[in-house]
């Protein structure tokens, strides 16, 4: 592989972490901002979003959050207690655990969900575009 090439991909990496570690940083502002925990907004994404019915097992959520299943029963466990979410047994199979938002989850899902959205979209203007990336000379300055 050639070094230019291996050059520019490394660059175009690390502005797709940079911009990626951007909106993962303004992402967990404004969970806090709304009164939840950075998990608890993902588990209430993932109740409404990862499924088409608006409910999710404890395994979907273990996929959706990449979290063991035993993790995610203690992140439900809180967000239960937080009043964000409600779990039931299934009703085929008891021994599954359905987990749903309460209107209080569904309403800061809906807050949350519009200015990610909103960020995003803001984002992906500039993703890779060109002239929005940092260029440094080789003293370590910002090139104009």
């Amino acid at each position: 592989m050639k070094a230019d090439g291996n050059q520019e991909m490394m660059r175009e990496l690390a502005w797709f972490r940079y911009t990626l570690r951007r909106f993962l940083r303004f992402s967990e502002k404004a969970a806090r901002a709304c009164g939840v925990t950075p998990q608890q907004h993902q588990l209430m994404l993932g109740i409404a979003g990862f499924s088409a019915d608006g409910r999710a097992t404890i395994s979907e959520l273990a996929e959706f959050l990449q979290e063991r299943n035993n993790s995610v029963v203690g992140l439900v466990e809180r967000a239960v207690e937080s009043g964000l979410v409600k779990r039931r047994a299934g009703k085929t199979d008891r021994r599954q655990v359905v987990v749903t938002l309460t209107p209080r989850g569904q309403e800061i899902l809906s807050t949350l969900t519009y200015l990610h959205h909103d960020e995003a979209r803001r984002l992906r203007a500039g993703f890779l575009r060109e002239e929005m990336r940092p260029r440094r000379s080789v003293a370590g300055r910002k090139s104009a």
